[in-house]
């Protein structure tokens, strides 16, 4: 980070999930001045108070919720760099409260960007879905309408000077509600898991991984691009495989773990998109990132020439990951980030 944040007053939205305290770790390695984690959920705050009770003179908890305009403004006053975390994620649960996913992901971010250009803000990092490629559901639907928003904040700004980004994440290891937990769960309690495609693949990224993307994107952003890491490609039956060995190993449990296929929910993809065809055309390249330049401007950002590279025209670039991770890497993840 260079101190870049060294001496800044952050406010991180969604500040009490997975992404969110980590991120804030991070932070507080860069000496800013106060770090506000504004969220719903009173009780993970309170868990994040007594785990980081040492750093309790640079962080300050915000209940609130993204939908409150007034909220927002609030927790924004004297802010100088925004991470928007908040939103809706589960993709049952935004299938099934579709207008609720509208209001979080897409009103909560508008909100982001009114409260943002009131208040002055630096730079707004939001963070998006691969789902938003191509949506098959309501909520990579309302996150990609979000990215827009971030991105025509830049273009109609005026006279304003706050800097609007987005960054694309896969599924983040770990997370709440995501597999991985879920799967480990389901074994220690019931000796089976249950899979909806064995064949289905996802692009993956360790909680290290999305914060090393984000503070990159965030210093060298300059307005209404889309930054996409290179993840690598996961197939689910490697991910089943590896867990089930793990968990069965490390907590001694004899007998088969029994693998029931439940087939594809509704709104889920077999295979995710990092990219549209449009966005591979225009991208640029850096050694583990993807730039997608803004939409709206049509102009081209300048980027250092000897890290920057423009790919037009490359049909396979950005589709799939260039790395199909095998099983022992994955293992080897799941075991340095303690995910087992």
């Amino acid at each position: 980070m260079k101190g870049f944040y060294t001496n800044k007053k952050i406010l991180i939205t969604g500040g009490t999930g997975t992404i969110g305290q980590a991120l804030v770790r991070q932070l507080l390695l860069d000496n800013p001045s106060v770090i506000r984690i504004f969220s719903r959920d009173e009780y993970k705050q309170f868990e994040m108070q007594q785990s980081l009770s040492e750093y309790a003179g640079s962080l300050r908890y915000l209940i609130g919720d993204v939908r409150d305009a007034d909220r927002v403004s609030r927790a924004m006053e004297g802010i100088d760099i925004v991470f928007h975390l908040a939103g809706m994620k589960h993709v049952p649960a935004c299938e099934y409260n579709p207008f609720e996913a509208v209001q979080t992901n897409v009103i909560g971010t508008q909100n982001i960007i009114q409260a943002a250009l009131r208040a002055g803000v630096e730079k707004v990092l939001f963070t998006s879905t691969d789902k938003a490629v191509s949506p098959a559901n309501t909520y990579g639907a309302t996150k990609l309408t979000a990215e827009r928003l971030i991105s025509a904040a830049g273009y109609q700004k005026g006279s304003k000077s706050t800097i609007f980004a987005s960054v694309r994440f896969g599924n983040v290891m770990g997370s709440r509600g995501s597999v991985i937990p879920l799967f480990k769960t389901q074994i220690l309690e019931r000796g089976k898991i249950s899979v909806t495609d064995m064949q289905m693949t996802r692009f993956m990224m360790t909680p290290l991984q999305a914060i090393s993307l984000m503070l990159e994107a965030n210093e060298i952003s300059k307005g209404g691009e889309v930054f996409v890491l290179k993840m690598p490609l996961v197939k689910l039956s490697d991910l089943v495989e590896v867990i089930i060995e793990e968990v069965t190993s490390r907590h001694q449990l004899m007998g088969e773990v029994r693998v029931d296929e439940i087939g594809l929910r509704r709104g889920e993809k077999m295979d995710e998109e990092l990219m549209t065809t449009d966005e591979r055309h225009k991208m640029l390249e850096k050694d583990y990132m993807y730039i997608i330049p803004p939409i709206y401007t049509g102009s081209k950002l300048i980027y250092e020439a000897s890290k920057y590279n423009s790919v037009h025209g490359n049909d396979d670039i950005g589709y799939r990951s260039n790395e199909v991770i095998g099983k022992e890497k994955l293992r080897q993840w799941l075991i340095n980030e303690e995910l087992l």
